[in-house]
């Protein structure tokens, strides 16, 4: 598993040519990622649910843009409707051509809650929402050039479960960190079955995980709940100013390895790259191996078939 220690976002090649669709691009690592991107050349579609947020972030990525101009999508991925919509947005602006999908976006240790078609608020917007957009935005995958599928996991995950028979905690109780665990766990699950599915069927689109360790974004709080080890979890939580000198990275920094998943010659199907120090927390990309749940054939095809049931929408590829 080769570190990056050199790696930084100098190494991005050039995209020019290139059209890229980050959800969840009004803030933080999106915005990040998205403003670099445009930087290197690509044309970069901006998913956000605020129209209000979203024009500020499109001005602020149009000014970092060296090639074609970014175009803002409204997206909000607690609500289907909205997502198929936003589908239909990107193949119109894209010509039908997408290059990279970067599935961003999300809600973290949010109180009980449910989205606009009834699902857990976390599990719904983080997991089952990003499920249909890649879904829908396969054709267009399919028509881009060494396209690539970037989902973003979390430490979170590590020691999270997926209930498949209650993934909206209808009959169990529920907590806010453990439902945070449970949709960050499926997006590494997700992002590894569906490189599963693409290789079987012969496709040349490659799906890949990432995470950005624990990155300082202003939600420290709620990441402290969903960290399993105790001392992590008393540094940062509250956004525990000590958790923030000595354990948090930056955006620029947190967003290396989503930048290195979507960019890197060297990423291939199925590989998952989150930073190289601390457990995961801080440092240059790397590829890391997946937790044992991601690497679960049946966990795979179970948590696809439940997404399938849940959303009422056809897979791609099946």
């Amino acid at each position: 598993m080769a570190a990056h220690a050199r790696w930084t976002e100098a190494d991005i090649p050039d995209q020019t040519g290139r059209t890229v669709f980050v959800t969840g691009a009004n803030s933080g690592l999106g915005l990040r990622m998205s403003e670099v991107l445009a930087g290197k050349g690509a044309r970069v579609l901006l998913g956000c649910r605020s129209p209000e947020r979203g024009a500020k972030a499109l001005e602020q990525v149009r000014a970092a843009a060296t090639g074609q101009a970014p175009e803002l999508v409204r997206l909000d991925l607690a609500d289907l409707g909205s997502v198929r919509e936003a589908a239909k947005k990107v193949q119109e602006l894209s010509g039908d051509k997408l290059d990279v999908l970067v599935n961003n976006a999300g809600v973290m240790a949010t109180p009980r809650g449910h989205t606009k078609d009834g699902f857990e608020t976390q599990f719904g917007t983080n997991h089952l929402g990003h499920a249909v957009l890649t879904w829908l935005l396969m054709p267009s995958l399919r028509n881009g050039s060494s396209a690539r599928v970037v989902t973003l996991s979390s430490v979170a995950a590590t020691g999270a479960r997926i209930d498949i028979a209650d993934p909206n905690f209808e009959r169990r109780m529920y907590n806010p960190g453990s439902a945070y665990g449970q949709s960050k766990l499926s997006n590494q699950v997700f992002a590894l079955e569906l490189d599963r599915r693409l290789r079987a069927a012969g496709e040349d689109v490659i799906s890949v995980a990432a995470h950005p360790g624990y990155t300082w974004t202003g939600l420290g709080s709620g990441m402290a709940r969903s960290y399993r080890n105790p001392v992590v979890r008393a540094l940062v939580a509250g956004g525990n100013r000590i958790g923030e000198i000595f354990i948090a990275q930056n955006a620029r920094q947190g967003t290396l390895p989503q930048l290195f998943a979507a960019t890197a010659p060297e990423v291939e199907g199925g590989d998952y790259i989150g930073p190289r120090g601390l457990g995961g927390l801080r440092g240059a990309p790397v590829k890391v191996r997946p937790l044992a749940a991601a690497r679960s054939e049946s966990l795979g095809a179970a948590l696809w078939d439940v997404t399938t049931k849940l959303t009422g929408v056809t897979p791609d590829p099946a």
